[in-house]
C-alpha cells in the first residue's frame, strides 16, 4: 500500500490510512477564521443587504462563508474521513498541503476582489479555486475508486463532483465578470448557490453523517439502511435538474429538481430519525447540534417555499426570503460543522498527544478526549452560532440591518470562542508534559467518543 499520504508516526490503534494531524486541523482551523471574516463582512454588508441581496458586499461576505468557513471545514473532512471511509490512503500527504494553501489563498483572495470591485483579484481567486479543486480530485480520486463501501462512499464520489461542477460554474462567471454575460442576476447566483450548498456541501455532510452517527450516536441500525442510500442519489440527481432549470428560467426542469432535491434531503433526515431512535448515547452537546442543525434544514425549506409562492407578484420581498432560505440552509451545514468540531478535533488531537507520548489528562487518568476542551464554553459556542444563523435568517428575511449585523458578531464570537476552546488544553498540554512520559497501551485505552 502507497505510504504517501499516511502519518507515518501514528500511535497504535488508529486506522493504517489517516493522514497526519496537521492536514485536517488546518483546514479546520482556517474555517474558524473564516467565519469570523465572514461575520466581519455581514456587519459592513448589513446596510446593503436588504436593498439588494445580490451586492458586491453581500456577495463578499456570502463567500467568506461558503469558501473560507464551510468549505474550507469541509475539505479538512474529506482529508480526514475520506481515507478512514474507504480503507485507502490520500495519494499524498504533500498534495494535501498544497491544496490547502491554493484553497486558503482562493477563500480569502476572491471575496476581497468582489468587495473592492477588482477584477484582476477576483480573476486571481477564481483561478487559486481551479488549481485547490484539480489537487483535490487527483488526491483523492484513488481512494474513491475503491468498490464496494456504500451510501458514503457513493455520497462522496458525488460531492467530489459537485465541487467540480461549483468551481466551473465559478470560473465562467469569473473568466466572463468584466463583460457581463454572466451576470450576477438573481437566478443566476441562485443557481450557483444550490450546486455549491447541496451538491457540495450538503452532500458531504449526507454522505459523511452516514458514518459518523453510528459512532457518535453508538447507534447500531439493523438491516438495510435505505434512507441513506436514496439520500446520496436523490440529492445530486435533484441538483441536476434544479440548478439548470433555474438558470435558463426552465419551471417544470426546477420544479421537477426541486422535488427530486426534497426528496433527498427528507431521506437525509429519516436516517437522522432512524439513528436517533437507536442510539445508545444519552443527550449531550452533539446531540443538541446535529437535531438543531437539521431544524435549520426544515427553515430554509419553508422560506425557500414561502419564497416561490411570493416571488411572482412581490419580487422585492420574494428576493428577501430567499436570501434568508439560502442564510438558513448555510446554517443547516454551520451548525453541523461547529458541532461535529466538538467530536473531531479532540479526538484528532488526543491521537496527536499519545504519538508524542503523553497517555494522562490534565487530572491525572487517563487522557479523554473530553478533557481536551471546556464543555461550558462549548455550550457557549451552540449558544452563540444559533443565535447568528437565527439573527441573519431574521435580517436577511425582515430586511433589518441591525438584525444582520447582530449575526455578524455572533459568528465572530462563534469563530474566537471554537478556535480558542479546541486548541488552547492541548497546546499546554504538549508544551508542559516531559519529553519522556511513557505513552502506554494505547489499543486498549482507546476512549470511547465523548
Amino acid at each position: 500500500m502507497p505510504t504517501d499520504g499516511v502519518w507515518q508516526g501514528r500511535p497504535p490503534g488508529l486506522p493504517g490510512t489517516v493522514p497526519p494531524p496537521s492536514v485536517p486541523i488546518s483546514f479546520l482551523a482556517a474555517a474558524s477564521l473564516g467565519l469570523i471574516a465572514c461575520g466581519a463582512a455581514l456587519i459592513w454588508a448589513r446596510g446593503a443587504a436588504p436593498a439588494d441581496p445580490t451586492a458586491d458586499q453581500v456577495v463578499a461576505a456570502a463567500h467568506l462563508g461558503m469558501l473560507a468557513t464551510l468549505s474550507m471545514g469541509v475539505l479538512g473532512a474529506l482529508h480526514q474521513f475520506t481515507p478512514v471511509v474507504t480503507g485507502r490512503p490520500l495519494r499524498s500527504v504533500l498534495l494535501a498541503r498544497l491544496t490547502f494553501l491554493a484553497w486558503l489563498a482562493a477563500a480569502w483572495v476572491l471575496p476581497l476582489g468582489i468587495a473592492v470591485e477588482q477584477e484582476s483579484v477576483v480573476e486571481v481567486g477564481g483561478a487559486l479555486a481551479a488549481v485547490a479543486i484539480a489537487l483535490l480530485v487527483v488526491n483523492l480520486s484513488s481512494a474513491l475508486s475503491t468498490r464496494g463501501k456504500g451510501a458514503p462512499v457513493v455520497g462522496l464520489r458525488f460531492c467530489l463532483a459537485g465541487f467540480v461542477a461549483t468551481g466551473c460554474f465559478g470560473v465562467l462567471y469569473v473568466a466572463d465578470r468584466r463583460g457581463n454575460w454572466f451576470d450576477l442576476s438573481g437566478h443566476v447566483v441562485l443557481a450557483h448557490a444550490v450546486v455549491g450548498l447541496f451538491a457540495w456541501l450538503g452532500l458531504a455532510y449526507v454522505a459523511v453523517s452516514q458514518k459518523l452517527w453510528p459512532m457518535f450516536f453508538l447507534a447500531h441500525v439493523p438491516g438495510r439502511h435505505r434512507a441513506g442510500q436514496v439520500a446520496v442519489w436523490a440529492v445530486p440527481i435533484g441538483v441536476a435538474l434544479l440548478s439548470p432549470g433555474l438558470l435558463a428560467g426552465l419551471v417544470p426542469l426546477a420544479a421537477a429538481g426541486a422535488t427530486v432535491l426534497t426528496v433527498g434531503l427528507c431521506a437525509h433526515l429519516v436516517s437522522l430519525l432512524t439513528h436517533l431512535r437507536h442510539r445508545r448515547r444519552s443527550r449531550d452537546l452533539h446531540l443538541t447540534f446535529v437535531v438543531t442543525s437539521a431544524g435549520w434544514l426544515v427553515v430554509g425549506a419553508a422560506l425557500a417555499l414561502a419564497a416561490a409562492v411570493v416571488l411572482p407578484g412581490h419580487e422585492h420581498v420574494g428576493m428577501d426570503l430567499v436570501a434568508a432560505a439560502v442564510a438558513a440552509f448555510g446554517g443547516w451545514l454551520l451548525e453541523a460543522l461547529v458541532g461535529h468540531a466538538y467530536k473531531v478535533v479532540p479526538f484528532i488531537a488526543w491521537s496527536a498527544l499519545r504519538a508524542k507520548g503523553i497517555s494522562n489528562g490534565p487530572t491525572g487518568k487517563p487522557l479523554l478526549f473530553a478533557d481536551l476542551y471546556d464543555h461550558n464554553w462549548a455550550w457557549g459556542t451552540y449558544v452563540t452560532v444559533t443565535g447568528g444563523i437565527a439573527s441573519l435568517s431574521a435580517g436577511l428575511g425582515a430586511g433589518l440591518p441591525a438584525m444582520i449585523a447582530l449575526g455578524g458578531g455572533l459568528f465572530i464570537a462563534t469563530g474566537l470562542v471554537t478556535a480558542a476552546n479546541l486548541s488552547v488544553t492541548p497546546a499546554r498540554m504538549l508544551s508542559t508534559t516531559p519529553a519522556g512520559q511513557p505513552a502506554g497501551g494505547i489499543a486498549a485505552n482507546v476512549p470511547a467518543a465523548s
